[in-house]
């Protein structure tokens, strides 16, 4: 997806993308596979969820060795305005 230049004057992309990603996805999302769905990296990947994780917007629930993404209420609601605001650039 091709974002307009404008978007990541307000946002940084990638991480913007990664909770608009989770918000739109309707599977399981793991790390590696939201790494995989924004190009990114694993590692870059996984210290912004632990940033994310600490602001209360996501919540990783352990299912086995891998640890499952979902969003919190909060990290909705954000992910919604940033969407919004994309789609309105």
């Amino acid at each position: 997806m091709k974002l307009k230049p404008i978007f990541n004057v307000f946002f940084r992309e990638k991480p913007a993308m990664m909770l608009v990603d989770l918000k739109n996805n309707k599977g399981h999302v793991y790390a590696s596979s939201l790494a995989k769905s924004i190009d990114c990296t694993y590692s870059h990947v996984v210290k912004i969820l632990q940033e994310m994780e600490k602001a209360g917007l996501i919540s990783f629930e352990k299912q086995g060795r891998l640890k499952l993404l979902t969003l919190t209420k909060k990290g909705e609601e954000i992910a919604s305005y940033i969407e919004n605001i994309k789609n309105s650039l």
